[in-house]
C-alpha cells in the first residue's frame, strides 16, 4: 500500500485509519513509536484542556472523553504491537511478556526498540524495504518468463 498522506502525523493515521484492526504484515519501529507518541499527546493535550478549563466550565466529563479515547484506540494499539513482533519475527503472543512484572515491562521495551528482520520473514515483506527479493525464498519457485 502506498501511503500518499505527508508529514510526521502519517504513521497515526496509517495506524488509525488505513490498519484500524489490522492483526497481520510488519510494522517499522518509526510506525509504532510515532503511534505511540501521538496517543500520548493527545491524552496529554486533553488532560491539559480540562485543566484550563476547569475555571470556567464543570469537567467531571473530560475523564470520561479520556476513557472513550482509549477504548476507541485500544484495538489499532493492540495491532500495531502485534505487527511491531511480527517485523522482529516473533508471534503476536510475546505481547503477554507485558504481564511479567518489572522485568516484563522492559524486556517488551526493547524488543520494541530492536530493529526488525531485514527481508521478508513468514508475516510479510520488509516495511523498509519491501521491493528487496530475498533469493533464498524463491528456491523451488517455477521461473517465469
Amino acid at each position: 500500500m502506498h501511503n500518499k498522506r505527508k508529514g510526521v502525523l502519517k504513521w497515526y493515521l496509517t495506524v488509525l485509519i488505513d490498519n484500524y484492526a489490522n492483526f497481520s504484515g510488519r510494522a517499522r519501529r518509526e510506525e509504532y513509536w510515532m503511534y505511540v507518541l501521538f496517543w500520548f499527546l493527545t491524552v496529554f493535550a486533553i488532560n491539559l484542556l480540562s485543566y484550563v478549563l476547569s475555571d470556567f466550565i464543570d469537567i467531571g466529563w473530560f475523564p470520561m472523553i479520556i476513557g472513550v479515547f482509549a477504548l476507541a484506540t485500544l484495538i489499532p494499539w493492540l495491532a500495531v504491537n502485534v505487527r511491531r513482533l511480527h517485523d522482529q519475527g516473533k508471534s503476536g503472543g510475546y505481547f503477554f511478556i507485558n504481564f511479567i512484572p518489572i522485568v516484563g515491562r522492559i524486556w517488551y521495551l526493547v524488543l520494541m526498540c530492536t530493529d526488525g528482520e531485514y527481508g521478508a520473514n513468514r508475516y510479510g515483506p520488509d516495511p523498509k524495504n519491501p521491493e528487496i527479493n530475498d533469493e533464498i525464498d524463491d528456491i523451488g519457485k517455477p521461473l517465469l518468463d
